[in-house]
């Protein structure tokens, strides 16, 4: 993980502005959002193994896509690179579950936290620029 300095860190604003403009730049909220924190992710490689990660704090009000209850503002925290390297293809020693699916049949990551080639440190930051201009203008 390369962190990477941003005018948007501390800066507060409303959620909706935020997701709707990061959309436009490939941006997607993060799967492991909840009800005071999140991140906006976008992936910069062909594989989605290097990823542009801006997190977010709720300060006040909702975010509930089950409710469409939208009215939160957010601080934006340090964003930041990460690389995963994936265990491709299927585990020899997969084991039988009771519940989920029958068989857990996909490895582990080899490296969660993988070394970040400089180009993708380049790209992620000629990306934020877009991002900041946009949203601080």
């Amino acid at each position: 993980m390369i962190p990477l300095e941003s005018k948007l860190e501390s800066s507060e604003k409303e959620f909706t502005e935020v997701k709707s403009m990061l959309e436009e730049h490939e941006f997607a909220l993060g799967g492991n959002w909840d009800y005071a924190h999140g991140y906006f992710d976008r992936f910069l490689d062909d594989e989605h193994k290097v990823w542009l990660r801006m997190p977010f704090d709720v300060i006040n009000g909702n975010i509930d896509s089950d409710t469409q209850d939208l009215d939160a503002k957010i601080r934006m925290g340090q964003p930041f690179v990460l690389k995963h390297i994936y265990n491709e293809g299927l585990d020899k020693e997969a084991h039988p579950r009771t519940f989920g699916s029958l068989v857990d049949q996909f490895q582990e990551p080899l490296d969660k936290d993988a070394e970040v080639d400089g180009k993708w440190v380049s790209k992620a930051k000629q990306v934020l620029g877009e991002v900041e201009e946009r949203l601080l203008h």
